[in-house]
This record gives structure tokens, sequence and C-alpha cells, in this order.
């Protein structure tokens, strides 16, 4: 990731600017720092950066002004990835983020404190992954309902799927789980066939797949 051009957007400067510092250590290329929506329009449009962090609620009404501005990005610059980071776990908006294709992340706050895992997280948006907060993955998961289609899965395929959803590779599955990635592809398969999804290799389209289940049961 190094050299990655980065802008985020936070009206906490405080955060923001541990934000920048952060990045800067690791090796990334901030290149500008907003604290309101209009503000963040204006410098993906001079900057046209790589990867775009931004809070899902900024001023005037902290509500949804970083969704609208990340939607807007997404329009106008449709390979800029976008990471959004919301306090709290809200189905509805992560579901319309992750809608909106390739290169797409929903993050608590709270994770940002695990810097090596928050780096990592950064890399597969940026590659062109979508990336799930687990702790969404599990509100959704324990909602599940009394007619819920999991439940023809296995509680290892259950823990594959959460695994899935968060946008983990079939590697980074195995490594979590601590068994073969061969072991990981089998219970991939029997996942996909069991929730009559189609099979591929893409790995967008698989989380996509998986979250879009959820969302619907």
């Amino acid at each position: 990731m190094t050299g990655l051009r980065v802008v985020l957007a936070e009206d906490d400067v405080l955060l923001r600017e541990g934000l920048a510092s952060l990045l800067s250590r690791s090796g990334f290329d901030v290149v500008g720092q907003a604290g309101d929506g209009l503000g963040l329009l204006a410098l993906v449009r001079a900057t046209a950066p790589e990867l775009v962090v931004v809070d899902i609620r900024m001023p005037p009404t902290h509500t949804t002004e970083g969704l609208e501005a990340a939607r807007e990005i997404r329009k106008e610059l449709p390979e800029t990835a976008i990471l959004v980071l919301s306090a709290h776990a809200e189905v509805e908006h992560a579901m319309e983020l992750l809608a909106g294709g390739k290169g797409i992340g929903y993050l608590l706050k709270s994770r940002v404190t695990d810097v090596d895992e928050f780096v990592d997280t950064l890399g597969r948006i940026a590659r062109g992954g979508s990336v799930v907060d687990p702790a969404l993955v599990q509100e959704l998961v324990s909602a599940r309902r009394r007619n819920d289609p999991l439940a023809v899965l296995s509680s290892r395929e259950h823990e594959v799927l959460g695994l899935m959803a968060e946008g983990r590779s079939n590697a980074g599955i195995a490594r979590r789980l601590w068994v073969t990635e061969g072991t990981v592809e089998k219970h991939v398969r029997s996942i996909l066939t069991k929730l009559n999804l189609q099979e591929t290799d893409d790995d967008h389209r698989r989380v996509l797949a998986v979250v879009a289940f959820l969302e619907a049961r």
C-alpha cells in the first residue's frame, strides 16, 4: 500500500489527525483532509485519490452526509475505493453502501484501534474487495428468523459464511480457523450449493451474494 493516495473526511479534528498520522506511518500518502461532505467532494475532485475514508455522519446535520458524499464519489469516480466509518452498526446504510460495487467497505470506528487489522482492511478495499464489519455480520446472523434458510448450514459453515461476508479470501479464512485452504474451499462450495448461490471465483460477487442473502431473510 506504499504511496496509495488517500483523502480523509471526519469532523472530529483529533480523530482525523490521528487517522492521518496512522496512515502516513503505514506508508499511505494522505493527500487531503476534510471536515464535511462538501469539502470532501471538492478534495476528491481536485486530487483524484485512490482511496477515500469517510465518517458516515458529518456536518451540518450529522445524519448521512458521509454516505451521500460516498454515493456521489462512486457516481463521478467509480474506480475510487471507499471506506465508510460508523460509530454504530447500521444494517440499512451498510447494505446500501455495499450495493455500490467493488472497492467498498463499512467499518465501525472501534476497529481503528487495531492498527494492523485496519491497514489490512484498507488494503483489501483498495484492491477492489468489499469489507463488512464483523459486528454487522454477527448482528445479521444472530437475528435469524425461525424459517431461516441458513438452518441448512453446519456450524462450521456458519463460521465460514460469517468470514466470507467480512470480505476474507479463502486463504484468510483458513488462517483464522486454523484449517487448510482446501478445507475452506470445500466449505465454500457446500455453502453456495446449499444456499442456491452461483459459485464464482470473484470474491466481490461472493461477498455481495452472501450479504444480500442475509439482508433478504
